[in-house]
């Protein structure tokens, strides 16, 4: 089971390399982050984009621009299009956002003629935390992707995560489905759908994971908290899993931790489309980009 993201840098450095391709990438943290993955030996990388642009980064960065391919398009829409192009090509096999905002890049990936959604698919954000402060890695969503999930969105975002555990080794991986309160209130929509989904668990209709809902996030990360309140779960202090009931919830979750918490690390990406998307901020580090590249090529 991997534990941190080093770990999951080491895997992949055994596996064929994975080929990223940047959509605009024009920054200074895009091509360091693309620079680094290639000297992790886990990925080959393209750059799309202003080809003055990308070596000028790579002269003042002291970048050697002849490690990547450059694909030139001086135009930012077009250059995302024609990023998303090389994947449905077969050039790719993952897509990472450079320094176009995320409505240009979400507006290529959606697209009915050129895009990356397949059929009826649900596209999600999965994020993958370190917090010092709890035993093991976090899997939340959705952070950035759906604002307010009916029931079916978050079951979808429940199998993202728990596909995302597996690919990270955890065979069985324990899921909270988050609300205000543990207590099961017919008048709260989050209970209501957290209860679903942890009944949908217990027979099989969701399956390879333990779930239970609703939890509060007390509960969830917390066995001491669990048994105050009486709580008995094998999820409750214990969840490798959160899956919040709203972008709102998930968003302050995530930037609290990023924010105030010393030596947290993050990874993160957009499941459910042809390709994983890594769709990290452009005010990400690069150490937070690099990881999210690490963790599409581990579930690419």
């Amino acid at each position: 089971m991997i534990t941190n993201f080093d770990q999951i840098l080491e895997q992949l450095r055994s596996k064929p390399k994975k080929r990223l391709v940047a959509a605009w990438a024009v920054d200074d943290h895009t091509i360091k982050a693309a620079m680094h993955a290639v000297e992790e030996g886990i990925v080959d990388a393209t750059l799309v984009g202003d080809e003055k642009l990308i070596r000028k980064v790579c002269a003042q960065e002291k970048i050697d621009p002849h490690i990547f391919r450059i694909v030139p398009n001086e135009d930012e829409m077009r250059a995302v299009t024609m990023a998303v192009d090389l994947i449905n090509q077969g050039e790719g096999d993952i897509l990472m956002k450079g320094l176009c905002s995320t409505d240009k890049y979400m507006r290529a990936i959606l697209n009915k003629e050129r895009g990356l959604l397949p059929p009826k698919a649900i596209l999600s954000h999965v994020t993958v935390m370190s917090i010092p402060k709890y035993h093991k890695m976090l899997i939340i969503g959705d952070i950035a992707v759906i604002p307010a999930p009916d029931l079916t969105q978050k079951i979808a975002i429940t199998n993202y995560l728990v596909n995302t555990a597996h690919a990270l080794g955890i065979d069985k991986p324990k899921v909270s489905v988050i609300a205000a309160t543990e207590q099961m209130l017919p008048g709260m929509q989050a209970c209501v759908d957290g209860a679903i989904i942890s009944k949908m668990a217990d027979r099989g209709q969701i399956s390879g994971c333990i779930v239970d809902g609703p939890m509060s996030l007390d509960v969830t990360i917390s066995s001491e908290a669990a048994a105050v309140k009486k709580l008995k779960s094998v999820v409750a202090g214990d969840a490798d899993c959160l899956v919040f009931p709203n972008i709102e919830s998930a968003n302050v979750f995530y930037k609290t931790n990023t924010q105030f918490t010393e030596n947290s690390k993050q990874a993160a990406i957009v499941a459910g489309a042809k390709a994983p998307c890594v769709l990290s901020s452009r005010a990400d580090s690069i150490e937070t980009k690099l990881y999210s590249i690490a963790l599409a090529a581990l579930t690419a």
